[in-house]
């Protein structure tokens, strides 16, 4: 008993001369300084975070019934990843203001885009119009000794993790040079229509939490991502992978890559979108299909895919914080007057976002939608929002899709409690503009959940890493992981 007493003291002064040394520590610190203190109190000595971690376990359970066979497509490249900073100083850029740039043109836009993208921590995708200067940058990157290069594209990565389950039978399909074909996994079946000779090359540039470059300094990790990539950028790969299904016979399809279209002029674009809404309505509709979105800056090909063309013919979606917010300006949803989140997304203003989404374009009585499921995630915490009646193993799913965010980015097999830690509020409303009542955080019952007129939402906060290996492709691992433990069923 008197190691618990000790701890305790120990614990409560520690606390105190962090508070005297810095009397204006930020809220979130002071939070999780109480937090801490108040487990101690109770006797209990286990962390927030192995708590978390252990219920995890015994929530994620596998669903009543299993997909066996998954198709993915269409975006699939190879990612060329380095540190930002070191290739715009091996380029001779210098750091300087950060602007955002919808379309880079030079190297000027790269240099201002990325400073304004790390100066956030926020990750952002770019097309990068200009091909020689481009190709330059390109070929300064994959001269660099630390440059790794990796599978990419979202396609790819989803079906990657999905065949990691060696009970599923993965098609891919997109354009797939010889880089991509040697790093996929066994398990994938490619259609040979989808071989091309060349690889398409996305450049990758991470940076650190708190790394400095001139004036700035990134609040956290993340990543940069450009590419000149016309294949992906026209879908050129999609007749190809409807055409395929017919032999594959998959039990879910997922889908991405529209985003990359935004480097086309506008009537292509238009064009190719009608095409993609045909090419989605040939699948059959027993099969449901999950679109993943990806970084967008052009709000015409977002209102598009919103109002007229994808949207009504998918039945899941997948997103981030910065995706779901320019949606709802794209659309005019709510909190569209928000510029940008500040720090981590208000859990209410995200669930105003995501009940708007499925009451004004999911699935009703009187609309003919197939929408029914969005899964959000974001650095601190995921929700997985649902139409009643049409999902079942929600608390599984977004409680794998958490571990797995986890487990990817410390470069680890099970969660080790010491690696990372819990950036999410302790207590949230779940509402901002309606009918709202506040959650209270039990770290040993972490997946909350909450109904409201018809949609169900399930919480649960992110272990965030303190120290991440790698952090692109963590939303495709995040929707990969939650699609397999969600389910379906028979209607």
């Amino acid at each position: 008993m008197w190691h618990k007493s000790v701890c305790v003291a120990l614990v409560a002064l520690a606390t105190g001369y962090v508070f005297l040394l810095d009397p204006d520590l930020p809220d979130s610190v002071v939070e999780y300084f109480s937090a801490s203190f108040m487990y101690q109190l109770r006797g209990d000595l286990t962390s927030p975070e192995s708590s978390i971690a252990t219920a995890w376990d015994s929530l994620i359970v596998q669903p009543t019934k299993q997909w066996s066979k998954v198709a993915v497509g269409v975006n699939a490249c190879v990612d060329v990843v380095l540190s930002g900073v070191r290739l715009l100083q091996a380029l001779g850029l210098d750091s300087g203001e950060g602007r955002d740039h919808s379309v880079l043109h030079s190297t000027t836009d790269l240099k201002e885009a990325f400073a304004h993208f790390m100066g956030k921590g926020a990750a952002a995708e770019r097309f990068f119009s200009d091909a020689q200067s481009f190709h330059h940058v390109a070929r300064t990157a994959l001269e660099y000794p630390e440059a790794q290069l990796y599978m990419g594209g979202n396609a790819a990565l989803i079906g990657q993790k999905i065949a990691m389950n060696p009970d599923l039978k993965v098609l891919l399909c997109g354009p797939i040079g010889p880089k991509l074909h040697e790093l996929l996994d066994e398990n994938i079946v490619v259609p040979p229509e989808s071989m091309q000779e060349l690889d398409e090359f996305h450049l990758i540039l991470e940076y650190r939490a708190g790394e400095e470059w001139g004036q700035l300094r990134a609040p956290n990790a993340n990543r940069f991502i450009f590419s000149h990539d016309l294949s992906n950028g026209a879908m050129n790969m999609l007749e190809i992978f409807v055409s395929s299904l017919e032999e594959f016979r998959p039990d879910l399809v997922v889908l991405s890559g529209l985003h990359m279209m935004e480097g086309q002029s506008k009537e292509e674009r238009e064009k190719r979108l009608l095409e993609v809404a045909a090419a989605i309505s040939d699948i059959p509709t027993d099969v449901p299909v999950h679109l993943e979105l990806a970084s967008m800056t052009d709000p015409d090909l977002m209102s598009e895919i919103i109002h007229q063309q994808v949207f009504p013919l998918v039945d899941s979606i997948g997103l981030n914080e910065q995706e779901l917010l320019f949606l709802s300006q794209a659309a005019a949803g709510p909190h569209a007057s928000l510029a940008s989140w500040n720090g981590t997304p208000d859990v209410g203003a995200v669930g105003d976002i995501l009940f708007w989404i499925l009451k004004e374009h999911g699935r009703t009585p009187k609309r003919a939608s197939d929408l029914t499921r969005i899964h959000f995630h974001t650095l601190a915490y995921h929700i997985l929002a649902t139409v009643d009646g049409y999902w079942a193993n929600q608390v599984a799913a977004v409680a794998a899709g958490a571990r797995a965010a986890s487990t990817q980015a410390c470069g680890t097999e099970t969660i080790d409690a010491s690696r990372v830690f819990l950036k999410a509020p302790r207590e949230f409303a779940t509402s901002q503009t309606g009918e709202s009542f506040t959650v209270s955080f039990n770290p040993s019952e972490p997946v909350s959940e909450w109904h409201k007129d018809g949609i169900s939402f399930h919480y649960t906060p992110v272990l965030v890493c303190k120290d991440p290996l790698r952090t692109v492709g963590l939303g495709d691992a995040i929707s990969a992981e939650g699609l397999l433990y969600s389910e379906l069923p028979s209607q």
